[in-house]
């Protein structure tokens, strides 16, 4: 099982550099490992966004029918279209129904971040399955800047494979997801979507620009640094460079501090 996919390859280089990216993509990540995409059997993304889903398809090589043909994503000029594949053609890939429903009427606050030739390709080949988690709050309902979600994590985590779970954390989209699972060692691990992409986003009040609704994301922000410090998890930051691992204590002056795990 595969937990975020990243960019991928089909990006052209004048986007590429906008964000000052390489050309290193989850295929070759798994190629270091000695593991083909084909012996991956399920995918969890916290979003859609191109970076964190653009691998879920790649470049057709030369010579192969393409799954999908259509428009490039590009984040300049229009680049025409080209023909993709499946990265992962034996994967199931999990996301939430609502991710789902936004990313394709490509309801977010970047005009180009929920890219036609990764989602898609994925909708035609029947291997995106939407799940459905209980909202933390009630929809409609504000809650104040310091409310608790009214279920546990237990009652809002949906298990997508053995021992394998997500949950939502809405803010950054509405639909984003966290996910989670116990490793070897014991710990619970927590890939963290953007709610929190860097230890720098650590604040309250350090929200994105691009999200949807930033009141929901410092929301959010606390009581998913809360159950981090009470539940003791093990944080893993998704645009944080270097080590990415974290934990979270209380520090006393009402808020969290983070430290390398």
């Amino acid at each position: 099982m595969l937990i975020e996919v990243g960019t991928g390859n089909k990006l052209d280089e004048k986007s590429r550099d906008i964000f000052a990216m390489g050309t290193r993509s989850i295929l070759d990540a798994l190629h270091e490992k000695d593991c083909r995409p084909e012996d991956i059997e399920a995918i969890a993304v916290t979003h859609l966004h191109f970076d964190h889903a653009g691998g879920l398809t790649r470049l057709a090589l030369p010579g192969e029918k393409p799954d999908w043909t259509g428009a490039a994503g590009a984040f300049g000029a229009p680049r025409g279209e080209h023909g993709v594949k499946l990265a992962f053609p034996n994967a199931t890939v999990f996301t939430q129904a609502r991710e789902l429903a936004d990313g394709l009427a490509n309801r977010s606050v970047m005009t180009r971040t929920y890219f036609g030739d990764h989602l898609l390709p994925m909708v035609a080949s029947g291997r995106l399955k939407a799940v459905d988690s209980p909202r933390p709050f009630i929809t409609g309902e504000t809650p104040e800047r310091d409310s608790m979600p009214r279920l546990s994590i237990e009652q809002r985590s949906t298990e997508i494979a053995p021992g394998v779970f997500v949950f939502l954390v809405p803010g950054h989209t509405w639909g984003q997801q966290a996910i989670m699972f116990t490793d070897t060692a014991g710990k619970t691990v927590v890939f963290t979507p953007d709610v929190m992409p860097t230890a720098w986003h650590n604040g309250a009040a350090y929200s994105l620009g691009y999200d949807v609704e930033p009141y929901t994301s410092m929301i959010s922000r606390q009581w998913f640094l809360a159950e981090a410090a009470d539940r003791g998890w093990t944080l893993v930051l998704d645009h944080e460079a270097g080590n990415p691992v974290r934990t979270v204590v209380r520090n006393g002056k009402g808020w969290f501090d983070l430290r390398e795990g």
